[in-house]
């Protein structure tokens, strides 16, 4: 059985029909599974020193959820630069390669959040923005990847976060409607894509997050520890 949650505020969604709609668990990667947007802050910041500005939380929400070069742009739009953004892409990854392996770390809570999905039943896959290389890097030596339904990235998508392709392509990986399907974000960005979409969305801010937008969001959690979460999942029956 998995450990147990926090015991926080048990008000909020978990006493409602959403519990027993919900059949696939859709899981963000960035922010959410591992503390990977600490090391792009670093990326950005090292970036953007390198011409006279710095990294700030404005332009962090932003980018967060884009795909590749549609992320860069931000960026550049951002600060004006003179940049291409296949060039700062390149820049970019050289600085985030260096630093992934080293610096890769699980979010509080990941692995007992791992336990109840197993012990739910229920199927859960990743949907990440990050590129499948990065994905790669990050999942080398973890053990539940292969427990993963499937794994949606950047590359298996044209549009990415807030528009509710990924979301939408992984209900139909699932066989499910939307409305069927939990999505757990840490970003605005992530959050208003899987709202779009029409899925159930449980936001997980990061420190990294906190003061962006959830709206539409069917519950705020404090971490993935949080009991108001661990309750939209079914318990075994024995």
């Amino acid at each position: 059985m998995a450990a147990e949650p926090n015991r926080t505020d048990s008000t909020g969604i978990a006493n409602t029909d959403v519990q027993s709609n919900i059949q696939a668990v859709a899981l963000d990667m960035d922010g959410l599974l591992f503390d990977t947007e600490r090391i792009y802050w670093q990326v950005g910041d090292t970036i953007l020193q390198r011409r006279g500005f710095r990294y700030s939380a404005e332009l962090q929400a932003l980018m967060m959820g884009r795909i590749g070069t549609a992320a860069v742009q931000q960026m550049i739009d951002f600060h004006q630069l003179d940049d291409s953004a296949e060039d700062l892409l390149e820049e970019s990854d050289e600085v985030y390669g260096e630093l992934l392996p080293s610096q890769i770390r699980p979010m509080p809570g990941l692995e007992q959040w791992v336990n109840r999905l197993r012990e739910s039943g229920l199927p859960f896959a990743l949907t990440t923005s990050s590129r499948r290389k990065w994905v790669d890097v990050i999942f080398e030596t973890v053990a539940w990847r292969e427990e993963l339904a499937f794994v949606l990235t950047g590359d298996d998508v044209t549009n990415g976060k807030p528009h509710p392709e990924m979301y939408l392509s992984a209900a139909a990986r699932f066989g499910i409607a939307p409305e069927n399907m939990l999505v757990l974000e840490d970003s605005g960005n992530g959050t208003a894509a899987g709202v779009a979409a029409g899925a159930i969305v449980v936001s997980v801010p990061s420190p990294h997050t906190k003061d962006q937008d959830f709206q539409g969001a069917a519950l705020i959690a404090d971490s993935l520890l949080d009991t108001r979460l661990w309750e939209l999942l079914p318990h075994p029956t024995n």
